[in-house]
This record gives C-alpha cells, sequence and structure tokens, in this order.
C-alpha cells in the first residue's frame, strides 16, 4: 500500500471537505443577512416549516454544485 499517496488523498479529502463547510457557512450568513425577518424565529417560534424546506433546497442544491466540482 502506498501510504504517501493514500495521504495526498486523505488531505485532499479534507480540503474539500474544508471548502464545501465553509460554503454552507456562507451561505446561510447571506440567507440569514437578506431575509427580511429573523430566520431563527420563524423556523424554531413560529414552525414555519415552508421556509425550513427552502433553506433544505438550497443546501441540497449547494451540495450538488460542491458534488459536481470535487468530481470534475
Amino acid at each position: 500500500m502506498n501510504w504517501q499517496l493514500t495521504l495526498e488523498h486523505m488531505i485532499g479529502a479534507l480540503a474539500w471537505t474544508a471548502l464545501g463547510i465553509l460554503l454552507f457557512v456562507l451561505a446561510l450568513k447571506l440567507i440569514v443577512k437578506i431575509s427580511p425577518f429573523s430566520v431563527r424565529k420563524e423556523i424554531e417560534e413560529d414552525q414555519n416549516v415552508a421556509l425550513g424546506v427552502l433553506m433544505g433546497a438550497v443546501f441540497i442544491g449547494l451540495a450538488i454544485i460542491i458534488a459536481a466540482a470535487v468530481s470534475g
């Protein structure tokens, strides 16, 4: 087993993971910033299912884009 190659792949995977998590955090901050209401209040207190579904759809779309970028 080639340990150097394995280590290189693991470092690459960790780098893409960090980039993906950073993009998810930036997307969440952007959604919270541009929304004219409190996202936390709407989801937690008012039980706004539509907003939860919308945010979930945004994150799934972002995950698909990141996966396509990683796979080439």
